[in-house]
């Protein structure tokens, strides 16, 4: 695929985005998801493999394929690895799935109900590795925890300034300023996110266009205002902690949004499955996930 095909299939491709991007704080508890406890491993590196190997797995499932899955968010690691002797990004091009790159290095403390992104001092190298493995795009992540307006409006600058970071490097970004879906002020904080999300497009250039991973709104069809937004590539939504069924049930309810999920992917996978079990599991959340993707609720349709 060439980068027009790629800006093609994420503007218009039915199907969804998987998210493999657990990082270092987070991999243990994907592997013990896995079934593979901790204590399992006696170095970071025996858990970076791992993890590299579930991944591994999943991506060279015959269940996994650029029919339902159009793109994939990559870990660093997971990028600069290989499948099969293949490159990561490569072998998911040749099945017809766009890759992405995680870019984020964590999150600051909490402040004025956010935690923004901590610097990112070596982003331009690694934007430049990225595209040369033939890396479509980047997905970065700040989290709104309560309403308050001063927070939302500063994690949203912050991504968009990132964005244009990796809009100078011919790369598509992803910015996801996610809402915390325990938010006691949840449905407030989906309305100020919209303001200011709005605001921060208005100022892009003409011409540019960027992605969005959102949290499921409380109220469905909230974030329509984005998905029809000239500027905007395509939205997408996290599951946030929900599990696969209610987040796809809620994903169904939101018209033009499709899912870029992890733990609602990967939640029945195990390690100790054999490979037809593996694969057909893996097929079964592909199929769930891929229908609330594009297979929308009657009411919100109509």
């Amino acid at each position: 695929m060439q980068i027009s095909d790629m800006t093609a299939k994420m503007a218009a491709g039915q199907g969804f985005i998987a998210a493999l991007d657990q990082s270092g704080g987070s991999t243990p508890k994907a592997l013990k998801g896995y079934g593979i406890e901790e204590g399992a491993w006696a170095s970071d590196e025996e858990m970076f493999g791992l993890i590299h190997e579930m991944r591994s797995r999943i991506i060279r499932s015959a269940a996994f394929t650029g029919e339902k899955v159009i793109g994939a968010i990559l870990f660093e690691r997971t990028m600069d690895g290989s499948v099969d002797g293949v490159p990561v990004p490569a072998a998911l091009i040749a099945k017809g799935v766009v890759p992405f790159i995680k870019i984020d290095k964590g999150l600051e403390d909490e402040a004025d109900g956010v935690q923004l992104m901590k610097p990112m001092p070596t982003l331009d190298a690694l934007l430049e590795k990225s595209k040369a493995l033939g890396v479509f795009g980047t997905k970065e992540r700040s989290v709104i925890n309560s309403a308050n307006r001063a927070g939302i409006a500063a994690v949203v600058a912050q991504q968009f300034e990132i964005g244009r970071q990796v809009l100078s490097h011919g790369m598509m970004p992803i910015i996801e300023p996610e809402v915390n879906i325990k938010s006691a002020t949840r449905a407030e904080c989906d309305t100020i996110l919209l303001e200011e999300i709005l605001k921060n497009l208005d100022a892009l250039a003409d011409g540019v266009q960027v992605m969005l991973k959102l949290s499921l709104p409380v109220v469905p069809g909230t974030f329509a205002p984005l998905v029809a937004h000239p500027k905007v590539l395509r939205v997408v939504a996290l599951s946030g902690g929900f599990a696969r069924p209610e987040a796809c049930a809620e994903l169904a309810k939101n018209d033009g949004i499709i899912a870029s999920f992890s733990r609602a992917l990967l939640e029945d996978l195990r390690f100790q499955m054999s490979d037809a079990e593996f694969d057909a599991t893996l097929g079964e959340a592909i199929d769930q996930i891929y229908q609330g993707s594009v297979v929308k609720s009657a009411a919100v349709a109509a």
